[in-house]
């Protein structure tokens, strides 16, 4: 796989926790009720990790990676992300830093369906300074990246499902983000879409160091990933943190 060119985000060093998590609570109101949702959460993740997030639903697995992903922010606790408290960072600042260094990858792609392959991944970067040629030069190389060189002109509709979750990979990785989180990202594809997404997404973790989060419910996906977390009624199972977790045996 082509790399991406060089990002200025700061990284951690490989001994360093990209993202660390103590004792992390969330809770939401419904009416005069207060919902707990995430309870005395500590969590190490390593740069380079590829980690997957299961649990039930309601196990505040997709809260968690929210959290991380700076789009909401924790009743208590502490979230450091490459060294930045960003539960401290109001919300013009929580934006900015989403935009420089989360990428996002969604159960249902969130492809404009008005724009190109090539336009929706060449969004996130007309943000930045760079220049039409230096936002074209990155955008065939992302597109390269995952497959899709041939498809730069194609819209939503003219592509198949796995196809436009290569484009919104694509479109995640193009700053070239210190974190990828996805959501779900092989929810509403079929078996070999899935397993070509989930490839693609270990190879971005072990090619290009990328570190991914993903939450998910099915242990086919789960198991593409390095290492599993379980969920269950807002904790985390601690027989499961920080075990390597591989795929079963076929017999």
């Amino acid at each position: 796989m082509n790399e991406l060119p060089d990002s200025k985000n700061a990284k951690p060093t490989a001994t360093e926790a990209l993202v660390k998590i103590r004792r992390l609570a969330k809770s939401y109101r419904r009416g005069d009720q207060v919902v707990p949702v995430l309870s005395d959460i500590s969590l190490d993740i390593m740069p380079g990790d590829f980690t997957a997030l299961m649990g039930p639903s309601g196990s505040g697995k997709s809260t968690l990676l929210n959290l991380i992903a700076g789009i909401d922010k924790p009743d208590a606790g502490e979230l450091r992300v490459a060294g930045l408290d960003i539960t401290a960072l109001g919300e013009s600042e929580l934006a900015d830093w989403r935009a420089a260094n989360v990428g996002f990858i969604f159960q249902f792609y969130n492809l404009m369906p008005v724009l190109t392959a090539f336009e929706n991944v060449e969004l996130p970067l007309m943000l930045t300074g760079l220049s039409r040629s230096e936002r074209r030069a990155r955008v065939e190389l992302t597109l390269d990246a995952v497959g899709l060189s041939d498809r730069l002109q194609h819209y939503p509709n003219e592509l198949s499902g796995g196809q436009q979750q290569r484009v919104a990979i694509a479109r995640a990785i193009v700053t070239d983000p210190t974190l990828l989180v996805a959501d779900e990202p092989t929810g509403d594809l079929d078996r070999v879409s899935a397993a070509d997404v989930l490839a693609m997404m270990q190879r971005l973790n072990a090619e290009l160091g990328k570190t991914i989060i993903m939450v998910t419910h099915d242990a086919n996906a789960a198991h593409a990933a390095r290492k599993i977390i379980h969920l269950d009624k807002g904790e985390i199972l601690p027989e499961n943190l920080n075990e390597a977790q591989q795929p079963p045996e076929k017999h």
